[in-house]
This record gives C-alpha cells, structure tokens and sequence, in this order.
C-alpha cells in the first residue's frame, strides 16, 4: 500500500490526519505542498481521484487574498499550484482513491 499525504504540519487537521493513518501502522509519503506544490497534471490526477471539482478544494479566505478566487477549471487548477496554500489539507491519496482528511476520519475509507 503506498500512501500520500498532502502535509501542511502547521494545520491541526492535517497533523490529525497523519497521526490517524500512522495510528493504522502505515507510513505514508509526506509531501509538504505548501513547499513541493503538485503540478497542474498531479492536481488534476488528484482531484479524479477525490471526485471534486478544483472549486471544491478551495480555501476561500487564501484564494482571495492571492487574487485567485474568482477562476474556474483548468486556471483555477494552474492558479492554486502557483498559490498551493489556496488548497484545503490534507489530501490523503491511496492508489486510485483519494480523501480530504475534513474531518481527518474521512481518510479511514481509503485504508
């Protein structure tokens, strides 16, 4: 089983998130996007895998301060890899499922 989390260590969900999928003795691969941000190609991927449009995964406060609140599609995918901390956390990616660990439980369905 090879597990990624999209990390942002100074989040409490996010910190929730990885104790949780440690708790289940996996080791996941840590990426700290904010960081190492995805590609436009790896945010797309990721997004299939979650099932949401990049609109669902806005964080509308920080999309707003980067100027970017008001794209769509693929401009708003580009915009949010350009300005990750627009991206809500964690994303937890297992194989072809992915999760947002809001609430961090959520990911248990992708273990």
């Amino acid at each position: 089983m090879s597990v990624t989390i999209y990390h942002n260590p100074r989040c409490s969900k996010s910190r929730q998130t990885l104790a949780l999928i440690e708790e289940k003795g996996i080791t996941p691969t840590i990426i700290d996007y904010l960081n190492t941000p995805p590609s436009p190609a790896e945010l797309s991927d990721i997004l299939a895998k979650l099932g949401k449009s990049p609109e669902q995964i806005v964080r509308k406060k920080e999309a707003r301060e980067e100027g970017i609140a008001d794209l769509t599609g693929d401009a708003l995918i580009s915009a949010l890899c350009a300005h990750p901390r627009a991206i809500e956390r964690p994303i937890v990616v297992n194989g072809d499922k992915a999760a947002l660990g809001r609430p961090p439980e959520d990911v248990l369905a992708i273990l």
